[in-house]
């Protein structure tokens, strides 16, 4: 039995912020993670300084890790990138997502980003590549699913459409959120790990094997 992980969805909700005003943008697109090769934020990055934004808009870059220096060097706030570094503070990491509009996620590798379900439990519109079960979470419309090895080319169309179309972006944050709330709040996953228990108890009371993973 896999049991996902659990995002609290009363902390992690839609509400008000002011950080888009602190930015003075119309659009925030955001990246939240460590700046690591197999997290292929370059990918992103390129794409980013490739295209031509039809509304002032920011790339916020929430996260460390071995490659943030030298990333920092290439993409520079001129290109309208805003480097954040680590963020201790959940409050504060809860206000930039609050008022972003897009959340980005172009990794090679993944498990099942938290930072992805967050993002969608504050009903930010996320894209992210098909990559650990992410592409699952995303499924159905609740979110854009990205080829791992095109997601420079494919950011490349989406980020001047979604930056054009806030009706689309509200419609896929609330359709992401949704899915959190269906699937993957903390109150479902504690059910699930209660049922699970629970028949693991009966099985062993009832001298019963107990499968081993």
């Amino acid at each position: 039995m896999i049991i996902p992980n659990g995002v609290d969805v009363n902390k992690y909700s839609p509400g008000p912020s002011t950080f888009k005003a602190e930015l003075k943008t119309e659009r925030i697109f955001v990246y939240q993670g460590r700046i690591a090769l197999e997290k292929n934020v370059e990918s992103l990055l390129k794409a980013w300084r490739q295209v031509t934004m039809p509304v002032p808009a920011k790339l916020v870059l929430v996260g460390d890790g071995p490659l943030i220096n030298s990333l920092m060097a290439t993409y520079r706030p001129e290109h309208n990138i805003l480097w954040m570094g680590a963020i201790a503070d959940e409050h504060r990491r809860i206000e930039i997502l609050r008022d972003a509009d897009v959340f980005l996620l172009p990794s090679f590798v993944e498990g099942l980003s938290l930072s992805l379900l967050e993002a969608m439990a504050c009903g930010v519109a996320c894209l992210a590549t098909d990559a650990g079960a992410d592409g699952e979470v995303l499924s159905g419309g609740a979110g854009i699913i990205l080829n791992p090895q095109r997601v420079r080319g494919e950011l490349r169309t989406l980020l001047p459409i979604l930056a054009e179309h806030p009706a689309m972006v509200k419609l896929l944050g609330e359709k992401g959120r949704q899915r959190v709330l269906d699937r993957y709040s903390l109150s479902h996953n504690l059910n699930q790990l209660e049922k699970f228990y629970t028949q693991l108890f009966q099985r062993s009371s009832a001298g019963l094997p107990i499968a081993k993973h």
